[in-house]
This record gives structure tokens, sequence and C-alpha cells, in this order.
């Protein structure tokens, strides 16, 4: 019985870095006799273990197989109990529940005064890392304290504690309606894609504009802002303005670097602004741009106030390297990248608990796009085959289209004609069945369609037509979306002119740089 990949205790307990294991293990020899209790035993085996073998736990002598489930969650509670009193995880908001519930026990010892104390305080670090939800909450319970004993507070305390807790209502409810227009916006894009014509985009418009709280400048607070930052790049990305998204993409990005501290309070939402600036970067081809804020990245990630938890490291490697990839997309520097693929592959192995299986498949593309780029097609081919043969992975249409279009151009570089007219008849059926698709995938289908008709004579005369029906698309605002995710441009000019991929796209960029 095998289950490892599922497995949530396997998972936790792979996850632990080696100085959290020996936290767990002094933390259980601290209860008292557990050195040999069964849950210790469980962690020692399944830490060994390479993968969850439930039967040869039972076999063992571990645990009986009815008591494994008890057994299993109990030892996982305690992993967690452990991993809470380790310092490197007491993040604010950990500090201010723990403050919250010591003065609870205090509360209920009727220490009120101590309780009050510590409520106090745990309020100043709640607003001071704008959690406004918690500090609501601690200013409800100082209240409850005030007006059920006599404290001989100061007189003004009421009006005090009154006000404080209208100014955190009043900023916790713009911030609920923000995250859920947010929330809202994400849902949009998932249900409907990328706005493709006029009258999707002024229904999303609409959609956004009807939804947006009034709200006053001066009252917003950092995660306030972060919310309107968050919804208007949403309602830009949706939309394909692109310079709007990576106006308000900076704007989130700022927001931290104007209130450092909140970087560690709220380290994914900076590592996310970041991924969504450097993707607006690539988006817009600026290239310099794009340059700078990974490196900028890379030495805030690396620095010692940054927060190194498994989470925060594994989003950092996702990110920093999917626009290490673009870069060099848009660069043409192909055969530079090279070593980037092993380093993304042995990441992948690493955090592999913590990385999805969509993002997976996405790394998988851009490293075929790479050998593709770099004129190794077989190499591309045996990426892209990884995307195409999944089946249980339900990815973006869009991701998997491109992953058979460029596919089929890498058999056709590669020479591989025995598979050609099974790749042509399944990509074309692929795209048919694709609804509400760009003017580019219909000029490609219609390519695709003639291209086994087509003498091997006549190929670069079909190329020069293809590229000039889809050239017009380019800047297009619905339709320039498609040429990031393969530059078929480029690839049709280098066919034309019989130069290399990586030459053109260079030589491209030295051009836009005269200009």
């Amino acid at each position: 019985m095998t289950n490892e990949v599922k497995d949530p205790l396997f998972i936790l307990i792979k996850s632990l870095t080696k100085s959290e294991k020996r936290q767990f293990k002094l933390y259980a020899g601290r209860l008292g006799n557990n050195s040999d209790s069964k849950f210790v035993a469980l962690f020692n085996f399944l830490d060994k273990s390479s993968k969850l073998d439930e039967s040869l736990i039972v076999k063992k002598g571990i645990v009986t197989k009815l008591q494994l489930s008890n057994l299993k969650a109990h030892l996982y509670k305690q992993i967690l109990i452990s991993l809470r009193l380790n310092p490197v995880h007491r993040t604010a908001r950990m500090k201010i529940r723990e403050q919250l519930d010591f003065a609870t026990i205090l509360y209920h010892k009727g220490l009120y005064k101590q309780s009050l104390k510590l409520l106090d305080k745990a309020k100043n670090l709640a607003i001071d890392s704008e959690e406004n939800n918690i500090a609501y909450e601690i200013v409800e319970f100082e209240k409850i304290i005030e007006t059920q004993y006599i404290t001989r507070s100061i007189s003004s305390r009421a009006d005090e504690l009154a006000i404080q807790a209208k100014d955190l209502s009043v900023k916790n409810v713009i911030a609920s309606k923000l995250s859920n227009l947010s929330l809202q916006l994400y849902g949009l894009m998932l249900k409907t894609g990328y706005a493709k014509n006029d009258k999707e985009h002024e229904y999303l418009k609409n959609y956004f504009e009807g939804r947006l709280p009034q709200y006053d400048w001066d009252l917003l607070g950092f995660r306030e802002k972060l919310w309107l930052y968050k919804s208007y790049l949403w309602y830009s990305l949706m939309s394909q303005d692109f310079l709007s998204a990576y106006k308000y993409s900076k704007k989130w990005v700022d927001l931290f670097y104007e209130s450092p501290n909140m970087i560690e309070v709220n380290p994914v939402f900076f590592l996310k602004g970041n991924t969504y600036l450097m993707e607006s970067l690539f988006l817009i081809k600026d290239r310099v741009g794009l340059e700078k804020k990974i490196d900028r990245l890379e030495k805030v990630v690396k620095s010692d106030g940054f927060p190194q938890y498994e989470n925060t490291l594994a989003v950092s490697f996702l990110y920093i390297n999917t626009n290490k990839f673009n870069l060099h997309f848009l660069k043409g520097s192909f055969e530079e990248g090279l070593p980037l693929i092993n380093e993304v592959l042995k990441g992948l192995e690493y955090y592999k608990n913590h990385i999805d299986g969509h993002h997976v498949m996405v790394f998988y593309y851009k490293i075929a796009c790479l050998y593709f780029g770099m004129g190794n097609h077989e190499k591309s081919i045996e990426y892209l085959q990884k995307i195409i043969s999944n089946k249980s992975l339900k990815m973006r249409q869009d991701l998997m289209c491109f992953a058979r279009v460029l596919s089929l151009f890498a058999h056709y570089e590669a020479g591989m004609d025995e598979h050609l007219e099974v790749q042509l008849r399944e990509t074309y059926k692929f795209l048919i069945k694709m609804d509400d698709l760009y003017s580019v995938q219909k000029e490609m289908i219609k390519f695709l369609r003639n291209l086994e008709n087509v003498n091997p004579l006549n190929i670069k005369i079909e190329f020069k037509k293809l590229y000039d029906r889809l050239k017009k698309y380019e800047n297009h605002p619905y339709e320039k979306r498609a040429f990031l995710y393969l530059d078929i441009l480029s690839w049709l000019q280098s066919k034309i002119e019989d130069r290399p991929i990586g030459e053109v796209i260079r030589e491209k960029v030295k051009l836009e740089a005269r200009s």
C-alpha cells in the first residue's frame, strides 16, 4: 500500500530540515518516556523511508493496522506543535496570537490588569504589522474586560477603544471588499480567460468598475493599498493592457520597499508582486528592466533579513527561474541558458513537494523552448512530450496548444517526417476543439492543415505567406500575447533567411536598442 504522493504526514516529514528534525526529537524526549513511544518510532521509520508503505509499517510491528490512522494523526499534530515552538517560524502573526492566548489565560484567572497589558502589547504589534483583523479582535476583547470589570482605567479609555474599533472596522471592510474583487477577477480569468475582442473587454470593464468599492485614499493602509493594486493588476492583465499591468505591479512592489518591515511579515505577497512585475516587463519586452528586477530580487531573497521558509524558498526558486528563462527568450541567448536547465531540474526535484504539477509543466515548456532555440529539437520534443502525454493534469489550454504546435515544428526541424503526418492530424484536431481561438491560432490551423500538401521546394514561399499573415497581429491589442508563448515570427524569419533563430532575435534586440 503506497500513497506517499498524497499523504500529508509523509510530505510534512520530508519537508523538515535537519534542525527541525533534531528539534522534534528533543521536543518528543521532553514529553517524558517518549523516546521509545510509537509515534517517535513511526517518525524515525518514515524519516528514513523513500516512500510511504503502510503495510511495511504494520509488518515492522510499529503499530497495528487499526491503530495506524490515529497514530499518524497524533504524530502529525506533535510535529506541528514542535514547529510552532521553532523560532524560525515565529512570524509576527504567531507572536500576536501567542500574546492573545496568554492574555486569555490571564483573563480567565481573573488577572485583568495583566491581561490588558498583554492585549495592549499585542494590539500595537498587530497595528504595526497591518494585521487589522487580529487588532480588531483584540480591541473587542479589551472592551469586554473594560465593561465587565472595574480596572480604574483612565476616563477616556472607553472613547479611545470605540474610536479604534471603528477605524479598524472601516479598514477591514474596505480590505475585504478589495480582496473579494481581486478573487472574483481571478475566478473570472479562470472561467473566461483574457479579453479577446472589444465586446469581452467592455464586459470586463463593467464587471470591474461595478465591483470596485468607494474608498478614501488617505484612510488606506498598507494592506488596503496592496489589495487595490492587486485588483487593478488582474484587470490590466485580463485586458491585455501590459503597460498598465507594469504600472500596478510596480506600485505593488514599491509598497513593500517603502515599508521594508512588511517584507518579513508578508514574504509571499512580496514575491508574488515581484513575479507579476517581472512578467509585465517580459510582456512589454523590456529586457534591461527584467534583468535588473531579477538581480534585485535575488539579492533580497539571499539577504539575512528575508524569511528562509521552505515555502518562500520554493516560491523564490519558481519565480526567479521562470523569469530567467523569459530573459533568455527576449535576448535570444538560448545556448547561454543551458546551465539554467540543469539548475531548474535539480530544483524541481528538491522542491517537488512545494511546486504544483502545472508549474512543473510550465518549466518543461520553457526548457523545450530553450532547446528549440538552440537547435536541439530532439530534446525539445522530449520535454514537450511530457506535457502532451500528461492526461492526469488539467493545464491551461493555451499552454497545451502551443506545446503541441511547437512539437510539430520541432518534428519538422528534426526531419522526423515519419511522425509528422500523425502530429499534424492530432494537433489539428486539438486546436479545432479549443473554444474561442485567437486569430493567430486560426492562421496556424490553416498552415498546418496545408503543410503536408506543400512541395518541399516551395516551403519557403509558404513560410513567407504565413509570416505576412501573422505579422499584422504582432501588436494587435488582443492577439499579441500569443507570440509570447511561441516566437513564431522569429522562427519563420529564420527559416526564410536560413539563419539560426537566436541570431534573428539578437539582431532585433540590436535594432530596437538603436531606435
